[in-house]
């Protein structure tokens, strides 16, 4: 495979690299003061957005989206990923809901959900994690739903349902069989405005508001015909929609690295110190060197099971790979942009305080780096189990 950009999608992702750099980014500030002014600000990117013809690029066209295929949307996302309100401004941040709504929703949930999420009337949230339980292991999610004549009745106590505040809906996953492991859950679409399901609070994230939300489900009721998909087949569903998902975050890290690289090598040219520039350090260059060795191999490794994956795999092993490496990777990187700054990077006057509290939280979210590492593993040795070898050329 040939990692560069293809030419076919050059022209759309520097498009979207362009309207990242001069109008998202520009408009941060105001964008997390939130409030009336931000809510301009954003509405006003998106109309732009939908003007220029970058809105919805990777929903599908029949939806109304831009139509880019699985793995030309990669290359894009890896520039839409430099800042958070990527995703909002250029109408993506739905994308994994709408395309799980996409394969999955009955003819009335398609009209009641899916068209307005790709035109950006109404957002989505997820409910999968609960703080009672290990969310490394999801088969002891404790909500239950059952079914009373016509409707579903929902008990229970989810929480990081990110979004809920905002959003129209909740698609919930619960145990609704009595059947062994991962086939007892099924998912169900909950309106936020339902009686019984209650906001107990936004949990901020290392000091982070951003609407991660603690829901309590008491004695909700919604339509039978809210069941998404079959039932028992929730965490078949879910493992489609977090698949990709997980390459779409991925390939966002990567912009977000990138933007902090281009932070750090800047700062050592301007910045002096001793009587010449922070760049002719070594150890300076040290940090360069890391950087851009790690950036490049999560770059590659993810580029990879994007390919895995649009050519039909599950990519089992490539996924649980660059979530972990990609998260590491992040991190890493933002960390010697901090170190570069010095006491300036500690504070709000560049992004990358921010930057690296949400990169910490990405070795946590769409499940712990242990729970990937473990399976990789697993998986790795079973080949060997099995009498084979692990060919890295041909997978």
């Amino acid at each position: 495979m040939d990692f560069a950009v293809p030419d076919s999608v050059r022209p759309i992702r520097d498009a979207v690299h362009a309207f990242m750099t001069e109008r998202v980014e520009p408009a941060e500030r105001v964008l997390h003061e939130g409030g009336a002014a931000a809510a301009a600000a954003l509405g006003e990117l998106r109309e732009e957005a939908k003007k220029e013809g970058l809105w919805a690029l990777g929903h599908p066209r029949e939806l109304g989206g831009g139509g880019l295929p699985f793995l030309d949307y990669v290359y894009v996302n890896e520039v839409q990923g430099r800042s958070e309100f990527g995703q909002l401004a250029l109408g993506t941040y739905t994308l994994q809901d709408s395309l799980m709504l996409h394969e999955q929703a009955s003819a009335e949930q398609r009209d009641r959900y899916l068209m307005p999420l790709v035109r950006g009337d109404i957002s989505p949230s997820f409910a999968m994690t609960e703080p009672d339980v290990s969310s490394s292991d999801p088969t002891q999610i404790r909500t239950t739903a059952v079914l009373d004549g016509d409707e579903w009745v929902i008990n229970g106590h989810k929480w990081f349902t990110t979004g809920a505040s905002q959003a129209a809906y909740t698609t919930v996953m619960c145990r609704t069989e009595e059947a062994p492991g991962h086939l007892a859950f099924s998912m169900i679409l909950v309106p936020t405005d339902t009686p019984g399901y209650t906001i107990l609070r936004e949990t901020p994230v290392l000091g982070l508001s951003g609407s991660h939300c603690e829901v309590l489900y008491q004695d909700v009721r919604v339509p039978a015909s809210n069941l998404l998909g079959d039932r028992g087949q929730g965490f078949v569903i879910a493992q489609k929609r977090l698949g990709p998902g997980r390459i779409f975050h991925c390939m966002r890290w990567l912009g977000q690295a990138q933007r902090a690289f281009d932070l750090m090598c800047r700062r050592l040219h301007e910045r002096t110190a001793f009587g010449e520039p922070l760049a002719r350090k070594q150890l300076m260059r040290q940090h360069v060197f890391d950087s851009y060795a790690e950036i490049q191999s999560a770059r590659l490794l993810t580029l990879h099971a994007a390919q895995a994956v649009d050519a039909g795999s599950d990519a089992r092993v490539e996924i649980g790979v660059i979530k972990v490496v990609g998260a590491r990777m992040l991190h890493n990187v933002i960390d010697r942009a901090i170190q570069v700054y010095g006491a300036a990077g500690l504070t709000a006057d560049t992004p990358l305080d921010r930057m690296y509290r949400h990169a910490r939280a990405g070795r946590i979210y769409d499940g712990p780096d242990e729970v990937h590492i473990d399976s990789v593993g697993r998986r790795v040795l079973g080949v060997y189990a099995a009498g084979g070898n692990w060919e890295f050329g041909l997978r």
